[in-house]
């Protein structure tokens, strides 16, 4: 797309995604993601309701009265977005393509960190590391990364989760708030993603589309996988086949589910047609 064409669709997306996270998501962001601790603030003379357990004796003695100290939340906190770009997310039979509601998702939880003060990067990945843009605050900063979510070109289409959260854990060191978005159309990520929710605070958003969880019986149908861009001739009337890929939709729904609930992390299912308002305010209830 054209630069004019681009520009006005990250306004777009800004406008309906940061109106989201002003007015509905900054508080519940806020109250759910707490600060890595307390640090020292001041002292002050103590006043009658103060615990105890927080005067300063060192200060009290040297001016023969009572003097606490006080702490206050370190607030600062680093929001990492790891986003799937493989072929399987550009699929959609609704009004959007699953691509497109992880773009309006991951703006969304951008703004909301924002409008907190904190620190947010982006990860993009196929079964390769697409691309890295390191954490930094501001809006400027947020609508770079909505660029690169509506015009970014991965040069792989396959997926390996396994290889992101590596590469995660890699370059971030320090604690960080981490939302996976993809479809989880994957396998063998179980032990990678217990070792980074070990460290980081990690949720998994899974967006599909209501067309991928069976296959309608409409006869002999020409199929394109868009992760490897081989064309198949699948036969939708046959009960075996329609039960074959029901079993292994629902195989890969259990195991992202299991994965992400076993290694203490997030899960969050949201499908193209629904409002992922909903699901993200909900989430954000039960943990805050």
């Amino acid at each position: 797309m054209d630069t004019k064409e681009l520009l006005k669709k990250v306004r777009k997306i800004e406008i309906k995604t940061r109106r989201l996270s002003d007015h509905v998501f900054g508080g519940e962001y806020h109250s759910t993601f707490k600060g890595r601790g307390m640090t020292f603030s001041e002292v002050r003379k103590y006043q009658f309701g103060d615990d105890v357990r927080s005067i300063d004796w060192n200060v009290t003695a040297r001016y023969n009265e009572p003097f606490v100290k006080v702490f206050e939340e370190e607030r600062e906190l680093t929001m990492m977005l790891v986003v799937d770009v493989s072929g399987s997310e550009i699929f959609g039979t609704k009004n959007q393509f699953k691509r497109d509601v992880i773009t309006e998702i991951a703006a969304t939880l951008a703004f909301s960190a924002t409008q907190n003060n904190d620190k947010i990067g982006l990860l993009l990945f196929s079964d390769q590391i697409e691309k890295y843009i390191p954490p930094k605050k501001g809006r400027s900063h947020v609508l770079r990364i909505i660029r690169e979510l509506l015009e970014f070109k991965p040069e792989s289409k396959k997926t390996d989760i396994t290889g992101a959260l590596k590469y995660l854990s890699n370059v971030m060191k320090k604690k960080a708030i981490v939302f996976v978005l993809s479809d989880f159309m994957a396998n063998d990520y179980q032990q990678t993603l217990k070792i980074t929710a070990n460290r980081h605070d990690v949720t998994g958003i899974r967006v599909f589309d209501e067309r991928e969880t069976e296959i309608p019986n409409i006869g002999l149908v020409q199929m394109l996988d868009e992760e490897t861009n081989e064309y198949i001739t699948v036969n939708t009337g046959s009960k075996s086949v329609r039960k074959s890929y029901n079993d292994y939709y629902r195989n890969q729904v259990r195991y992202f589910e299991e994965s992400f609930t076993l290694s203490g992390a997030g899960v969050i299912n949201t499908r193209t047609d629904e409002s992922y308002v909903k699901k993200l305010l909900g989430y954000f209830k039960r943990r805050g």
